[in-house]
């Protein structure tokens, strides 16, 4: 892969962030909230995002909820789906001879030089869709009470590779945690943070071009139940947890404060960038 940035770029974002480091103010973030949306609809938007930045472009945190929706990967494995067939609504428009590739181990795919599709594929489980994504990763479920966490960064800018941004995001969630009370941990063989061996976030990733979009979901306050029709990231009979059912009473939009702070810390950001 060949970085989009010629050699006085690399060394004027290295001057950047030396500057930054002596207390310059250069290296910033847009934040945008996004309220409730539905899944297909941002996607679309993430990567338009992504196809259209430039080298000069702002990086962006998106926060939102999702209405109810399970997202399989582009790696996923839809046996990870446990329905019956009478569960199963059959979809207007998909294309079942499509084939899936397996799971990868890392909930993060790489294709800098395969085209981005805007095509998906839209099943049903009962009343909530299955739409198959273009992130890697295994199925989950999205729905309210959730914290989604879009991350469009560039990572030649940042100076990162895939583990550092999947490791860096797992970190952030921790230290949010952390400010509640609540110990947590990550584990490299399978990437998301979990409390007492309960998933409480989940991370799923897509790099283009050297940028990411996708991102982390976090368990506050939601309906767990449609977990239980699934394999949660692939793990048959992993459990799923949430700050609600840990004892802390709060909102998503509340939880957004410290996870944004705690993100632009792990990745060196300044400040929130204007507009």
């Amino acid at each position: 892969m060949v970085p989009p940035y010629g050699l006085k770029q690399r060394f004027k974002y290295q001057a950047e962030r030396r500057l930054f480091e002596l207390g310059g103010f250069i290296l910033h973030l847009r934040l945008k909230q996004l309220g409730q949306r539905d899944y297909q609809e941002v996607w679309a938007a993430m990567r338009e995002f992504t196809e259209t930045r430039g080298a000069d472009t702002v990086d962006e945190l998106w926060l939102v909820e999702h209405y109810p929706v399970y997202t399989l990967g582009r790696n996923g494995d839809p046996a990870h789906i446990l329905f019956s067939a009478s569960e199963k609504v059959p979809p207007s428009a998909v294309d079942n001879n499509a084939e899936l590739m397996r799971h990868s181990g890392m909930d993060c795919l790489n294709d800098e030089q395969k085209p981005v599709s805007t095509a998906s594929k839209v099943e049903w489980l009962g009343k909530i869709p299955i739409v198959e994504s273009d992130r890697g990763g295994q199925v989950t479920y999205h729905g309210p009470g959730q914290l989604i966490a879009y991350t469009l960064f560039d990572l030649n800018r940042l100076g990162i590779g895939i583990r550092s941004l999947v490791s860096s995001l797992e970190n952030a969630v921790i230290h949010t945690l952390l400010q509640y009370g609540i110990k947590a941990e990550a584990r490299r063989d399978a990437p998301g943070v979990y409390v007492e061996g309960n998933k409480i976030a989940s991370l799923g990733l897509r790099i283009r071009k050297g940028c990411s979009y996708h991102g982390l979901s976090l368990n506050v306050d939601m309906d767990l139940s449609p977990f239980s029709t699934i394999n949660p990231c692939g793990y048959p009979g992993l459990e799923l947890t949430q700050l609600a059912d840990l004892g802390v009473p709060v909102r998503t939009f509340e939880v957004a404060v410290p996870l944004v702070g705690a993100i632009m810390q792990e990745f060196g950001y300044d400040g929130i960038a204007a507009g």
